[in-house]
C-alpha cells in the first residue's frame, strides 16, 4: 500500500523562463502525474464499512488509559482482568439463569471453569468458635426429624412439680370417736396422706417434623479456575 507523491515538478515550472520549452505543460506531464495517482488509490485497501472487514491497529498496554483506539485484544483483555477481580478463583457466582454447564458461564460472564455448587443447602459464614461452622466447605444438618425418637427417664422429687394434699376433717364413729389409720394422727394440728404415685420412668415420642427455613432456590456456581 503505497503513499501518492507528486510525479511531475509543477511548481519547480513557474521558476523556468519563458523560452525553456520545459515551462509548458505537456500531455506527458498529466499522464505521469495520473499514472501515480492512479497506482497509489489502486494499492488502498477498499473498505466500505463492512462488519467482516479486518482493520488492523497496535494493541495498547492495560494501563494506557489515552483517546487510542481500542482493539479487540484490549477490550477482551480488560474485560478479562474485570472479571477476575469480580470473580477470583474460588469465588461463588449466584443466579436464577439455568446455564447448561461451565462453558455456559464462561461464555456469560468469563473466567475458565465452573463448578455447580451446593446443592440443595444454604450457605452459612465460617465461624472459628463453632466445631460445626469452623471449616470452608464444611456440611451438616437435616431436612427432618425422623418418627419414633424416644427415651425413658424417672423423675426425681426435685423434678416433681410442688404439690400438697390437704384433709379437711377427719372422721368420726357412731359414738364421737375420732377415727385413726395407719400413720395418721388422731390430734394435731396437721395431717398427712400416704404417698401417691409408683414414680416409675416415662417415655416421650416424637413425630416426624420438618425444620426446613423458608428458603427460594437459586443456582450456585463455583469458579475453580
Amino acid at each position: 500500500m503505497s503513499d501518492y507523491t507528486l510525479a511531475v515538478n509543477w511548481s519547480g515550472k513557474n521558476a523556468l523562463s519563458d523560452s525553456d520549452s520545459a515551462k509548458v505543460i505537456s500531455g506527458d506531464d498529466f499522464d505521469s502525474e495520473f499514472t501515480t495517482i492512479r497506482t497509489a488509490v489502486n494499492s488502498k485497501a477498499d473498505l466500505n464499512g463492512d462488519a467482516t472487514e479486518d482493520f488492523s491497529a497496535a494493541t495498547q498496554s492495560q494501563s494506557d488509559n489515552s483517546t487510542k483506539v481500542a482493539t479487540t485484544a484490549y477490550v477482551d483483555a480488560a474485560a478479562g482482568a474485570l472479571n477476575a477481580a469480580a470473580y477470583p478463583v474460588g469465588a461463588i457466582f449466584t443466579t436464577t439463569t439455568a446455564y447448561a454447564d461451565s462453558a455456559a458461564v464462561v461464555a456469560a460472564i468469563g473466567g475458565t471453569t465452573w463448578a455447580a455448587f451446593g446443592a440443595g443447602k444454604v450457605l452459612v459464614g465460617l465461624d472459628s468458635g463453632d466445631t460445626d461452622f469452623d471449616t470452608i466447605a464444611e456440611t451438616g444438618g437435616a431436612k427432618t426429624v425422623s418418627a419414633g425418637t424416644s427415651g425413658s427417664t424417672t423423675l426425681s422429687t426435685s423434678q416433681i412439680p410442688s404439690h400438697t394434699h390437704t384433709l379437711s376433717s377427719l372422721a368420726s364413729n357412731s359414738s364421737g370417736a375420732v377415727v385413726t389409720t395407719s400413720g395418721h394422727s388422731a390430734g394435731g394440728g396437721s395431717h398427712t396422706t400416704d404417698a401417691t404415685g409408683g414414680g416409675s420412668g416415662h417415655t416421650h415420642t416424637t413425630p416426624e417434623h420438618s425444620l426446613v427455613q423458608p428458603y427460594i432456590v437459586v443456582y450456585f456456581w463455583k469458579r475453580t479456575a
